[in-house]
């Protein structure tokens, strides 16, 4: 019990009252940009949205290009959430983003692993962490010395963005030293057994909140040639399971709808998880590719990251009516009650 409370709140990787104050303002901002959402929206906001989501395609396309640019898959869903959550945007709409989203979240480990940055130079000026000030600055102007309930609710909408996005990063910063933590690492390279692969990397992942920053500690490994094929992929696989708990937190509180999208996310990610370990696995045991034992790198994981995500959006891209009719069900309106005469 000692060791747990030491490691709570005297280990220096890790500031458990930071997260939670992350935590806090995250489910705040969510809040708050919902509500300004929901009071903003008019009839041209409610068509442009219509227009970038008007079938599967331009719906996927929507996700890819806006995660792709913002570097974040987590907050592309989290939006999501919250247009679902406001009205903006129906079910069947945000599904088709969050499968595009999925695919626009390798951009991350491409740049990583071909400008040997991390997210450095221009790329830098797209990344949340740079424009949320911008956003919250003016917001605040807007909220404060502006004139007129469509501006103010349009400057909240941006202070709840910043806030959100500002919970993020906190909760990210207060248990980003443990990348740092040479047996937190490990766990990365000790699990060669598949499932046990694919369960640190969705633990792993969960704690940093972030498949991005965990693909890139698995990049940083893969520099020294400490990790092979073999084992990195399940990690790749259950990474993209870990990721969903931002989503799933930010549908705390929220419509039916948009647990849903976030229920939608998280079945997606572990449907495509555990098919694709499956055909893994049996590729492993009957033709045991010599390709498995070779020491990955920076270039492999990014190409294994996309082919990954880009296989389960190819499978259920077309299934996408399919996990609506799961989510409708598992997570079914609250039945009226009858009224006995």
């Amino acid at each position: 019990m000692n060791a747990i409370m030491n490691f709570l709140f005297e280990n220096p990787n890790f500031q458990l009252l930071e997260m939670i104050l992350g935590l806090c303002l995250f489910l705040f901002g969510m809040n708050l940009m919902g509500e300004a959402l929901e009071r903003r929206a008019g009839t041209a906001l409610r068509s442009l949205l219509g227009k970038l989501t008007t079938n599967r395609v331009a719906g996927f396309l929507t996700g890819l290009g806006v995660t792709a640019v913002i570097q974040s898959s987590s907050a592309t869903t989290v939006m999501v959430v919250g247009f679902v959550n406001s009205g903006l945007m129906t079910l069947k709409q945000a599904i088709n983003i969050i499968l595009g989203a999925n695919v626009g979240t390798t951009v991350t480990a491409w740049i990583l692993s071909l400008s040997g940055i991390e997210g450095g130079g221009i790329m830098q000026l797209f990344k949340p962490t740079t424009f949320t000030p911008i956003l919250a600055l003016v917001g605040i102007i807007m909220y404060m010395f502006l004139k007129g309930e469509k501006k103010k609710d349009t400057g909240m909408i941006l202070l709840g963005f910043a806030t959100l996005m500002f919970g993020m990063e906190t909760m990210s910063a207060a248990v980003k030293g443990l990348a740092n933590v040479p047996e937190f690492t490990q766990l990365f390279t000790m699990f060669e057994n598949p499932i046990l692969g694919l369960l640190a990397g969705a633990v792993l992942t969960a704690i940093i909140q972030s498949s991005s920053a965990s693909v890139g500690i698995l990049q940083a490994l893969a520099a020294t040639g400490g990790i092979t094929y073999g084992a990195c992929v399940p990690i790749i696989m259950g990474q993209n399971i870990g990721t969903c708990v931002t989503a799933m937190i930010s549908s705390v509180g929220t419509t039916k709808n948009a647990k849903r999208a976030a229920f939608v996310h998280l079945s997606f990610n572990v449907l495509g998880a555990v098919l694709l370990l499956i055909v893994f696995s049996v590729l492993r045991a009957i033709f045991a590719p010599a390709l498995l034992g070779v020491a990955a790198s920076e270039f492999g994981i990014a190409v294994a990251h996309s082919i990954f995500n880009v296989a389960c959006v190819l499978i259920f891209l077309p299934l996408s009516a399919l996990l609506e009719k799961i989510a409708l069900t598992l997570i079914p309106d609250a039945k009226v009650p009858e009224i006995v005469s």
